[in-house]
């Protein structure tokens, strides 16, 4: 790691202390399970050297939003003079290191920082992931197929970088004209990139451009087509179009929600970025050296009337939307804080084809879905979550503590054989071996629960200003992630969440439940082999923030920004138009009425007052509410209840949904107020019907 990129991280590393024994060599691992190395009790730690923390006043790190303060971190020598290791050495065999005192700590009291005691069980858990040999799931009675040593990872060459992301955001016209012209798509996407924020066209021009100048410099030949047509510049007086509560009052907007911890979801993330970095600059604001940055605020959405959306609320057509916008959305926060991402494209490999371990979650998944359809998350997590909060979370050190090496790798082998068949004796399965076998199943995936493919982009979340901007990055990205790795990891943050509530007994807090998974997610198979002994201090903390970020605010990065939401019913609106009016041309001579049906006057009920609520699934079949300025969607289906005495489903398993007009469905919070929502939709049908999740 270059000395630019560390400053860039705001840590310079200038060397290390250790106070570890040397590791004993372990010999060849089985080919299914962990190692049967057993680790001593209170083995030390391969990293327990000795830190202090100064301050670096050094400005002149390429902070873009003006002079900030990094935090250096150097060795205290002990007993000898310390070295700064060697490029490809590990300091934890340094040879110096044995006979050693451990460092004293001092726990910190507050759970808003990372403290050095904390950070000491991050290494004694990547000590357990080395001694555990990384072997589970790779062969030996765990199913078919063969597999490959580890996940590949192919570092994009010049060029492609942005020729995956356009075509990812379904743009891939915009570089390349000689592919097959397909109206409706060229017209999805005209409506698609009028409804861009600034911010978010500026990400999608800045990556056309790249790409335009590295295919010239590739070769000149065929036409590219130029940016300048595709973001014609506004005429004179034109303002560009903006979303409502968008950006022409995003000043304000902006302003009160950064100094609050109300999250502002109306304007975009990266408008709001944009705005403080100009602020930033202009009033040119120095980060005070005690500025108490790595607190955790208590954020909470500012509430919104026409309800909060969360993942599955909507209905398939819309999330693909949602997508295309949140990959031009998140990228446009990055760039907006100067944050260049270099994404690791994927390359295919071979895995199993059944078994727990190593398995992709996807062929979990299949194979589960076989025996229970719909199922979300893999059958074996549920269970060892299961177990775990069975058997009480109250056994301290819980998911600190590991198993004993032999019983796991044996436990793991009696999964792999009998989970299926129900013959496996779980009430012999000890608190600390379901843990180890639960962080084993996570970090023996073939592919990383976060994804290659924005892995980087996880870890890069701590390059960002302020918690708010991280937080919103993590909300953007677990939008981002496949279904099944982001209802697997919502699984385990919950799962996560409920341990810490037990911290009384437990003595796990967020903060050591956070250092303690962190290795276990960002560590994928391979991972160890590709870092370099410094790259993996820097991502310690780092990765360990992270996992707090996701566990403290979970209940937040589930959900769909409004501006988000917005954009998707803006793309509604404009592809409706644009099909009314091939419509009416094609029946003008029927003498259509209107040549925008989409458009069509609100129902009588609604104009006068009331709405007609439709439940086709159930006995009664519609009936009529009244509009007041406090009727909110739960109220709804409270009189609806009341009115049908013959429907068996339970009142948490019903929705009310938005249907048509400007979104294809959606289901609604309990909370939305329903005059305000007909307002944004007056044109939508209510429709009562059990939970599609």
């Amino acid at each position: 790691m270059s000395r630019q990129q560390q400053q860039s991280q705001g840590v310079v590393l200038t060397g290390y202390h250790s106070n570890a024994e040397l590791l004993p060599k372990t010999g060849p691992c089985a080919a299914s399970c962990p190692s049967a190395l057993d680790p001593e009790a209170g083995a030390p730690s391969r990293r327990t050297g000795h830190y202090t923390v100064q301050q670096n006043q050094n400005t002149h790190h390429g902070d873009r939003y003006g002079p900030s303060t990094t935090t250096s971190i150097s060795t205290c020598p002990r007993s000898q003079p310390s070295s700064s290791p060697k490029p490809g050495s590990s300091p934890r065999h340094s040879p110096n290191s044995r006979s050693r005192p451990r460092p004293t700590y001092q726990r910190c009291n507050s759970q808003d920082s990372l403290d050095d005691l904390e950070m000491d069980d991050y290494w004694k858990e990547v000590e357990n992931i080395n001694r555990s040999g990384e072997g589970a799931g790779r062969g030996e009675g765990s199913g078919e197929g063969e597999v490959q040593d580890e996940e590949q990872q192919k570092i994009p060459e010049e060029g492609e970088q942005e020729e995956a992301w356009l075509t990812e955001a379904g743009l891939a016209r915009l570089f390349d004209d000689s592919l097959a012209v397909d109206q409706d798509q060229e017209e999805d996407n005209a409506v698609f990139l009028s409804t861009l924020t600034r911010t978010q066209a500026a990400a999608v021009e800045r990556r056309v451009t790249s790409l335009q100048q590295t295919l010239l410099r590739r070769r000149n030949r065929q036409h590219v087509p130029d940016v300048r047509d595709i973001f014609r510049p506004p005429e004179k007086g034109d303002e560009p179009s903006k979303l409502k509560g968008g950006s022409e009052n995003g000043q304000k907007d902006v302003t009160s929600a950064e100094t609050e911890t109300e999250l502002n979801v109306e304007v975009a993330f990266s408008e709001q970025a944009l705005t403080y970095r100009d602020n930033h600059q202009r009033l040119k604001v120095t980060t005070s050296p005690n500025s108490p940055d790595d607190k955790l605020p208590n954020f909470k959405l500012l509430r919104d009337k026409t309800g909060q959306t969360r993942i599955g609320d909507l209905s398939p057509l819309d999330m693909k939307k949602v997508r295309r916008l949140v990959l031009v959305e998140s990228t446009a926060l990055f760039d907006t804080a100067g944050i260049d991402l270099k994404a690791h494209k994927a390359v295919k490999v071979k895995t199993k084809e059944s078994g727990l371990f190593g398995v992709p979650l996807a062929t979990l998944l299949d194979q589960d879905q076989r025996r229970a359809p719909g199922t979300k998350v893999p059958f074996i997590l549920q269970r060892l979550i299961s177990h775990i909060e069975e058997d009480g979370l109250d056994t301290e050190g819980l998911l600190r503590i590991p198993g004993a090496a032999t019983r796991v790798k044996s436990l793991c082998q009696e999964l792999e054989s009998s989970f299926y068949d129900g013959v496996f004796p779980w009430q012999q399965l000890k608190q600390h071996d379901a843990a180890s076998l639960l962080k084993l199943f996570i970090r023996e995936l073939p592919h990383p629960l976060l994804t290659v493919e924005y892995l980087n982009a996880f870890i890069a979340v701590n390059k960002l200003p302020t918690k708010k901007q991280q937080l919103q990055a993590l909300n953007l990205l677990v939008l981002l992630l496949p279904e099944a790795n982001r209802d697997t990891l919502k699984a385990l943050v919950e799962f996560f969440q409920r341990v810490i509530d037990h911290q009384a007994k437990n003595k796990m807090t967020l903060n050591n439940v956070s250092v303690v998974m962190a290795p276990n997610i960002f560590m994928f198979k391979g991972f160890r082999s590709k870092v370099t002994e410094q790259q993996e201090f820097s991502m310690a903390t780092s990765t360990a923030n992270i996992v707090r970020l996701l566990i403290r605010y979970q209940n937040l990065l589930w959900t769909i920004p409004k501006f988000i939401v917005n954009q998707v019913r803006q793309q509604n609106m404009e592809s409706q138009r644009k099909q009314s009016k091939e419509r009416a041309v094609r029946k003008l001579l029927k003498k259509m009425t209107t040549d925008k049906p989409s458009d069509k006057a609100a129902p009588e009920e609604s104009s006068q007052g009331f709405i007609r609520v439709q439940a086709p699934q159930f006995s009664k079949v519609s009936m009529v509410v009244q509009l007041t300025e406090e009727l909110q969607a739960a109220d709804v289906l409270t009189r609806f209840l009341s009115q049908d005495s013959s429907v068996s489903v339970k009142r948490e398993e019903l929705c009310l949904y938005e249907i048509g007009g400007n979104i294809k469905g959606r289901c609604l919070d309990g909370e939305t107020y329903m005059k305000d929502l007909i307002q944004l939709n007056p044109t939508a049908e209510w429709v009562i019907k059990a939970v599609q999740r």
